[in-house]
């Protein structure tokens, strides 16, 4: 299955206006708020059909013009599962934010079914002074399951500069993927990027978050990066949740 979403917000006066909000299945993108106080807009991912499945090409592009604000939510998890064949499934994200725009990317975690092989690529093109916070979040199977092949890729460009650039693969053909140097035996992780053109004279420090996450400061712009592993998606969301309190 093919498919693709698209969101683009533009600021109206103190206000942002979603000028466009297209979708088709597996996935629903629906507006899900009232403007907020700040004139932000929050719009959720709703699963149309059961996925990603082996062999989807799926992709979601995102844009916020100059002052405009958005928060883009998912209403669940998403469930990558095998396909045909053994297929690989994979999901594009594309998103662009321009001078003085927010986005806030907060979904709800991707699980790595047993068997299935995905892959998702997430690139972000900032302008200077724009703002953004981008969670993404991993669990290594369900239930007493071991996980299929999932990878994870993602960077980020602050001004034409790359700001983060960051891979992770888990399951049968990533070696060592549970070992000391990557998750360390837990069965979940997640990482949490923000971007806040107020940080240029002072981004929050290095600091240890807790027995596996850390929030870490980038050279490259007024940038932190938190990570976290632990033994479910509950201890890895309370630990992002406490880097930048």
């Amino acid at each position: 299955m093919k498919a693709t979403a698209r969101i683009t917000a533009v600021a109206d006066g103190r206000r942002t206006r979603l000028v466009a909000l297209r979708s088709e299945p597996p996935i629903l993108v629906r507006r899900t708020s009232p403007r907020h106080a700040d004139g932000e807009v929050e719009v959720h991912l709703v699963g149309g059909a059961a996925g990603p499945l082996g062999g989807d090409r799926l992709r979601i592009e995102v844009a916020v013009g100059p002052g405009a604000q958005l928060c883009v939510r998912a209403v669940a998890a998403s469930l990558a599962l095998p396909g045909p064949d053994g297929a690989r499934s994979t999901l594009d994200i594309h998103a662009s934010v321009a001078a003085g725009g927010s986005l806030r990317w907060l979904p709800e975690p991707l699980i790595a079914a047993g068997s299935c092989d995905h892959l998702s690529r997430s690139l972000v093109d900032l302008e200077p002074d724009a703002a953004l916070t981008w969670r993404e979040e991993l669990v290594c199977g369900r239930h007493a399951e071991e996980p299929g092949d999932a990878s994870l890729e993602c960077t980020v460009r602050l001004a034409g500069r790359t700001l983060l650039r960051q891979d992770l693969a888990v399951g049968p053909r990533a070696a060592g993927w549970a070992g000391s140097a990557v998750l360390g035996g837990g069965r979940a992780t997640g990482t949490l990027l923000v971007v806040d053109p107020l940080w240029t004279e002072k981004p929050p420090e290095a600091a240890v978050l807790g027995p596996g996450a850390a929030r870490m400061p980038l050279a490259g712009g007024p940038a932190a990066l938190a990570q976290a592993v632990g033994r479910d998606l509950r201890e890895v969301r309370e630990a992002l949740d406490r880097a930048f309190a």
